[in-house]
């Protein structure tokens, strides 16, 4: 069989294939035979339909429609073979199969042609030697104090408190009736609507501003126990109760109790009663120690994206949609898996209608993260990186150990933890390679958030020229 090859956009390979006379004649003749036992004919049995009765009968058209469904696809598939090509997803028919239909005579060579995906050529211009800038993350010391102060005010006492009104701060013990209020259109005389669970007795509100809708925390500070007053407070506009949603209410309140916390002293003891240190300075040498790391790790994740970044601008990747697709299938199959481990019903989200919205939505990030991924692996492959297999089997094993309680595939584990470190380990090769600054916080995020207004008013302004009123 004649194959010609040629390189088509897209990392596609057009081809262009001859079948010989010998196979256009046999499958002719096969499709007659197959025809022949399969279709009933008035008058004749199956099988014994003449070839001339068949033919007038169904058409020749019906007749080398069946033969060429049959000898195209074994002509691709030995085209594939023959020139040994690497294919992804299914091929794809180019020519008319129409045209096929009419050009085709039994006994005679027939030339059509098809494409097929290929796994793209990854073109890197440079590699080595980038520069970019990141920003850097600096460990803040007052979040150790934020930590501390948090434990203790989960670990206070409340002790009764007399002789005073309420203030913020303060823990209020009361009873409470609301209704929603009534408006201008609404009847003087009806009975005001009660706000559905809308009442408590003997309930606990802390005296914070946020802690309540707007208005209501506000209402009790300066009440002493045992007043009785009404209380406006608005709802907020959205609200989670759309019914309610930017309502005014009117709230009957009781005062009963006034509380305040008692906090613990800052020692040893309370240490130990809120971790597993001996020490207060054991405690806020751990807490200090995880946010130096955190902050650390998220300026190298910093300059680990903004690397990469740059990397991509000096790759060419012609993607095949096969790729592509099988991108965005793999994206939208962990979306909809995160959203029912939340009980979400996913068939109600992904509908035959919305699908196709969220594959075009999905592309732009699939052809990123394939150029990205592509890329990481072809400077792994031209530098030989490699990870160890006692590194990859150490990092499944502590997995496997915490996860004990879930059915974890191994060898599928083994397979994402060995594409993590490895994509690791190419990644600190390339920070070796480059030149990263390392800038304020905020400096760059600030910059293009600049940069985007200012072509937004670029746009308008334009805009406004090109459509003068």
């Amino acid at each position: 069989m004649k194959v010609t090859q040629e390189k088509l956009p897209a990392s596609q390979i057009g081809l262009e294939i001859e079948i010989t006379p010998e196979i256009t004649k046999q499958k002719y003749e096969q499709a007659i035979r197959k025809l022949t036992s399969t279709i009933n004919i008035p008058g004749f049995r199956k099988g014994k339909v003449p070839r001339q009765i068949l033919i007038q009968r169904i058409g020749q058209v019906r007749v080398k429609a069946t033969a060429l469904e049959e000898m195209l696809q074994e002509g691709i598939d030995q085209a594939i073979k023959q020139e040994a090509i690497s294919a992804l997803g299914q091929p794809q028919l180019s020519s008319s199969f129409d045209d096929l239909i009419v050009n085709y005579e039994p006994g005679k060579p027939l030339t059509f042609t098809a494409s097929v995906d290929v796994f793209p050529e990854v073109k890197l211009n440079q590699y080595t030697g980038l520069e970019v800038k990141a920003e850097e993350i600096k460990y803040d010391p007052t979040q150790v104090d934020t930590v501390v102060e948090a434990q203790r005010e989960k670990s206070a006492t409340l002790v009764p408190v007399e002789g005073r009104a309420t203030q913020i701060g303060d823990m209020a013990v009361i009873d409470f009736k609301g209704v929603i209020a009534k408006t201008e259109g609404d009847d003087p005389d009806s009975e005001p609507k009660p706000i559905p669970g809308g009442e408590g007795t003997d309930f606990q509100v802390e005296l914070q501003e946020d802690k309540f809708i707007p208005g209501f925390v506000l209402g009790i500070v300066g009440m002493n126990p045992g007043e009785t007053k009404e209380v406006s407070a608005q709802f907020p506009d959205p609200y989670g109760n759309e019914e309610l949603s930017g309502k005014a209410a009117l709230f009957t309140i009781t005062l009963k109790e006034i509380k305040t916390k008692e906090l613990p002293e800052l020692d040893d003891d309370f240490a130990q009663s809120v971790s597993d240190f001996e020490t207060l300075a054991e405690l806020r040498a751990s807490l200090e120690e995880r946010y130096q790391k955190e902050a650390a790790d998220k300026t190298k994740d910093n300059q680990q994206e903004a690397l990469v970044k740059e990397l991509l601008n000096h790759v060419e990747i012609d993607l095949p949609t096969t790729l592509i697709d099988q991108e965005i299938d793999a994206m939208l199959s962990q979306t909809a898996m995160k959203l029912a481990e939340q009980g979400i019903d996913v068939k109600k989200l992904f509908t035959q209608e919305i699908i196709p919205q969220l594959r075009d939505r999905s592309k732009p990030e699939a052809i990123e993260r394939l150029k990205r991924n592509l890329s990481l692996q072809e400077i792994g492959k031209r530098e030989s990186i490699e990870v160890a297999k006692e590194e990859v089997q150490a990092r499944v094993a502590l997995l496997m150990a915490e996860y004990a309680d879930q059915d974890l595939d191994e060898n599928r584990l083994r397979a994402v933890v060995k594409e993590e470190l490895l994509t690791k380990k190419i990644v600190d090769w390339l920070l070796e390679r480059s030149s990263v600054e390392l800038v304020p916080e905020g400096s760059l995020s600030a910059a293009e958030e600049t940069e985007t207004d200012s072509e937004s008013t670029e746009a308008v302004q334009e805009a406004e020229t090109s459509n003068p009123e």
